[in-house]
């Protein structure tokens, strides 16, 4: 489990645990999808609700934030389907994910920034966490190990380049 300064809470579900079977594996990228969701809407959110006269640059953070989520979602997609185990219902996995990270609303974070640092902080963590438990896992899977860390730790250097360029913003400011 991991302590999520965002929330103040701990995850319940843990990926510092070793991954032993693809339905374990497949629920865990399906907390993936949903946390880039989250992401994706608040970045939505936050892009709706700035003043008529948008500053530049928060506007296109926030439209690469939303576009990269919907990527991740989509190749955290792919590595489901291509998984031979069941998966947990989607609606089982949201249900979770609301229950943790849905008490929260974007207006309740101090700006903008601070919400998008905490929405690429979180998703960074769980992608680390993610692959640590997969790496420590001596399970078989049924999509190749190789290719399947590889493209987490794409998603997890895409995550840590938004904390950068999220944080370079809030210090011009």
């Amino acid at each position: 489990m991991y302590a999520n300064r965002r929330f103040g809470r701990v995850v319940t579900v843990s990926a510092s645990q070793r991954v032993a079977t693809d339905d374990q594996l497949a629920r865990l990228l399906q907390i993936g999808i949903v946390l880039e969701e989250v992401v994706e809407a608040r970045a939505h959110h936050h892009y709706r609700s700035l003043d008529t006269e948008l500053d530049a640059e928060v506007e296109t953070l926030l439209e690469d934030a939303a576009a990269e989520s919907a990527d991740h979602r989509e190749r955290l997609e792919a590595l489901i389907e291509n998984l031979g185990g069941d998966s947990v219902p989607f609606d089982e996995i949201e249900t979770l994910v609301d229950a943790r990270y849905g008490r929260t609303k974007p207006e309740d974070f101090d700006g903008v920034l601070y919400d998008q640092l905490c929405n690429e902080e979180t998703a960074y963590k769980f992608y680390d966490d993610l692959i640590e438990a997969i790496e420590r896992s001596e399970a078989t899977f049924s999509l190749d190990r190789e290719s399947l860390v590889s493209t987490l730790e794409t998603i997890r250097a895409e995550e840590a380049e938004g904390v950068r360029e999220v944080t370079e913003v809030m210090e011009r400011r």
